[in-house]
C-alpha cells in the first residue's frame, strides 16, 4: 500500500502515538492546561501584587483606628487639593506634551530640530529639586525680587506686593513642568506614526490646522495621550518632596504625618489605600471611555504626514511655545543650581562617586528587570486563553499608585521575615550567620523599583503589542513560528524603540525616586537622591547642588538616548 502523499519518505506511518501535528490538534493540544507563558504571567502578576496586598492588609487590621477622626478633621482638605492637584497638572502636562508634539511633528519652524530633543530635559530634573530652584528664584532673597527693589527703590517686603510662592498653584507650575514629557514622548509617538493620508484628504476638503488637530490626529493618538496623562496624574498622587516644600497637604503628606510623626502605620496604609482607590477609579473610567476603540498600525508602511512650513509670525510662535516648557521645567531649575555649585567643597566628597555608582547599578538593574516582566506579562496574557492573566494585567500596575515610602513597608515587613527565617535556617545548618540577604542588600530597593515602576514597562508594552497589526503575527504562527519565535522575530523588531523608551524611563524615575530609597536602602548606602535630599532638607541648597546637579547630568544621558531612540 502507498504512503500517503503528505507523509515525507522515511517517516513512521501515524498512529495513536503520532497525531498529525496539524494547527487544530495543537489548538486542541495546547487547551488541555495553561500555557508557560500564562503561568508566567500570573506569578510576575502576583509578585506585583504582594506588596500592594500587605498595605492593603495593614490597612484593613490597624492597631488603633483613626479612620473617624481623620474624617471629620483633615480627610476633606487632603482629598480636595489632591483632587485639584490631580486635575490641574494632568490637564496642564496634557495641553502642553500634546501640543508641543503637535507642532514638532507637524509643521516646521525655527528652532524646531533641537526643541523636539529638548522638551524631553526636563525628565531629568526631579521635580522637588524644580521647587527648591524655584523657590530660591523667586523668594524675597531671590535675584528676581532683589532685581525689583533695586530698580524701583524699594526697600522692604512691605514696599510692594509680589505673589506667594508656596502655594497650590505653584505646585501645580512645578509638577507640570517636570512631568509633561510623559505625554509629549507618547504622543509624539503617536503623531509620527499615523498615515499622511488623512491629513491630505481632510486637507483637501478644506479643514483647517486646528480641525485636523481635532478630527484627525487627536482622535488616533488619544490611547497614548490617556496612557501619558494618566501616569502624570499617578506621579502627581505619588509626590511628596514637592507637596511637602510648598506646604500643600494632600493624601501623600498625610501619609507621612500618620506614619512618621504619629507613629501609626495602619492609619498610613488606610490613606495609601484610599489613593490607590482614586487611581484605580481614573484608569477604569479612562478604559471603560474608549473600550470600543480600536486603532492598528497598517500591516505595510505608511507614509507619515509631511510637515509644514510655519514662517514669520506662525513660526515665531510655535518657537516660543514650545520653548517656554523647555524654559521651565530644565533651564531654571539647572541655572540656578550651577550657580550655587560653583564653589560648593561636595565636589570633593568620595560619598558624591559612590552614591553615583549605586544609583546606576539599582537604577539600571531595576530598569531591565522591570521592562522585561512588563513584556513579558502582556504578551503571556494576550496568548492566554484563560481571562485571569487579562484581568490582572491593569491590577498589576497599582503599584505605581502607593507612595513609595508606604510601598517600602509593604516590602519591609514581609521580606524582613524572609530573610530572618533564611539566616536562622542557614545558622542551623552551617553555624554561620549569613545576615540579612535581601533587606541587608541593594536587592530589597530594587524589587521595590520594580514593583513602583512596573506600570510604566507593561504600559508601554500593552500599547506597543496593540499597535501592531494582529495579520503579522497569525501570519507568522501559520508558518509554524512557536509564540517565542513570534516575539522575537516579528514583535520584538516592531516595539524595540518603544521597549528602550520604557528602559529609559524607568531609569530615569528609578534615578529620582526618594521615598522608597530612604527607607529600603541598606545601612550608608546613598543614592544621589538620597544625598541631595539630606542636605537640601537642611536648607543647604549649595550643599545639595553637586548631587542634585548630578541626577541632571545622568538623567540627560537618558534622555538624549531616549531622543536617538525615538528618531
Amino acid at each position: 500500500m502507498s504512503e500517503p502523499l503528505t507523509q515525507r519518505p522515511g517517516a513512521p506511518p501515524p498512529g495513536p502515538a503520532a497525531a498529525p501535528r496539524t494547527a487544530g490538534g495543537a489548538a486542541r493540544g495546547r487547551r488541555r492546561g495553561p500555557s508557560g507563558w500564562a503561568i508566567g504571567a500570573a506569578l510576575i502578576a502576583a509578585a506585583m501584587l504582594g506588596p500592594v496586598a500587605g498595605v492593603i492588609w495593614f490597612a484593613l487590621n490597624p492597631a488603633e483606628n483613626i479612620w473617624p477622626h481623620l474624617l471629620s478633621t483633615t480627610l476633606p482638605r487632603y482629598l480636595g487639593n489632591t483632587a485639584l492637584l490631580m486635575a490641574g497638572v494632568g490637564l496642564l502636562a496634557a495641553s502642553v506634551g500634546t501640543g508641543a508634539a503637535w507642532l514638532v511633528t507637524m509643521y516646521r519652524f525655527p528652532g524646531r530640530a533641537w526643541l523636539q530633543w529638548a522638551l524631553l530635559a526636563p525628565l531629568a530634573v526631579p521635580a522637588y529639586v524644580g521647587a527648591y530652584a524655584l523657590v530660591d528664584f523667586l523668594e524675597y532673597a531671590g535675584p528676581v525680587q532683589r532685581a525689583l527693589r533695586a530698580a524701583f527703590g524699594w526697600q522692604t517686603a512691605s514696599d510692594y506686593w509680589f505673589p506667594a510662592i508656596r502655594t497650590r498653584g505653584a505646585a501645580i507650575l512645578v509638577l507640570g513642568a517636570a512631568l509633561y514629557p510623559y505625554v509629549y514622548l507618547l504622543a509624539r509617538a503617536a503623531f509620527r506614526e499615523q498615515s499622511g493620508a488623512g491629513y491630505e484628504v481632510a486637507r483637501a476638503l478644506g479643514v483647517g490646522p486646528f480641525g485636523r488637530f481635532w478630527r484627525v490626529g487627536l482622535p488616533m493618538a488619544r490611547p497614548a495621550i490617556a496612557a501619558g496623562t494618566a501616569v502624570v496624574m499617578m506621579e502627581t498622587v505619588n509626590d511628596f518632596g514637592t507637596v511637602d516644600f510648598f506646604a500643600v497637604q494632600t493624601l501623600t503628606t498625610g501619609i507621612f504625618t500618620i506614619w512618621l510623626q504619629a507613629g501609626n502605620l495602619g492609619g498610613a496604609a488606610q490613606l495609601a489605600t484610599l489613593s490607590l482607590a482614586l487611581i484605580v477609579a481614573l484608569v477604569t473610567v479612562e478604559k471603560l471611555s474608549r473600550r470600543r476603540a480600536r486603532t492598528h498600525a497598517p500591516a505595510r508602511g505608511a507614509r507619515p504626514a509631511t510637515a509644514q512650513p510655519l514662517a514669520g509670525w506662525p513660526g515665531a510662535l510655535a518657537t516660543t511655545a514650545c520653548a517656554l516648557p523647555v524654559l521651565a521645567g530644565f533651564v531654571l531649575p539647572v541655572a540656578v543650581l550651577t550657580s550655587h555649585a560653583f564653589d560648593a567643597a561636595e565636589w570633593q566628597e568620595p560619598g558624591l562617586l559612590r552614591a553615583l555608582v549605586h544609583t546606576l547599578a539599582t537604577g539600571g538593574a531595576a530598569a531591565v528587570i522591570t521592562v522585561a516582566l512588563g513584556l513579558f506579562m502582556v504578551y503571556g496574557a494576550r496568548l492566554s486563553r484563560s481571562r485571569l492573566p487579562v484581568l490582572l494585567l491593569p491590577v498589576s500596575a497599582i503599584g505605581y499608585a502607593v507612595p513609595g515610602a508606604v510601598l517600602g513597608v509593604g516590602l519591609l515587613f514581609p521580606l524582613a521575615a524572609l530573610d530572618n527565617r533564611v539566616a536562622d535556617a542557614w545558622t542551623a545548618l552551617t553555624g554561620t550567620d549569613p545576615g540579612l540577604i535581601l533587606t541587608g542588600s541593594a536587592a530589597a530597593l530594587t524589587l521595590a523599583y520594580v514593583v513602583r515602576f512596573f506600570a510604566i514597562g507593561q504600559g508601554t508594552a500593552d500599547a506597543a503589542l496593540g499597535r501592531i497589526s494582529p495579520s503579522l503575527p497569525m501570519a507568522a504562527r501559520s508558518l509554524g513560528r512557536s509564540a517565542g519565535g513570534t516575539l522575537r522575530a516579528v514583535h520584538l523588531p516592531l516595539i524595540r524603540g518603544s521597549a528602550l523608551s520604557a528602559l529609559l524611563l524607568v531609569f530615569v524615575d528609578c534615578v529620582k525616586e526618594l521615598p522608597a530609597t530612604l527607607l529600603l536602602r541598606p545601612f550608608n548606602y546613598d543614592t544621589l537622591a538620597t544625598r541631595t535630599h539630606a542636605k537640601a532638607s537642611l536648607e543647604k541648597i549649595a550643599e545639595a547642588a553637586p548631587a542634585a546637579l548630578t541626577i541632571t547630568a545622568v538623567g540627560l544621558c537618558a534622555v538624549a538616548l531616549l531622543a536617538r531612540a525615538n528618531r
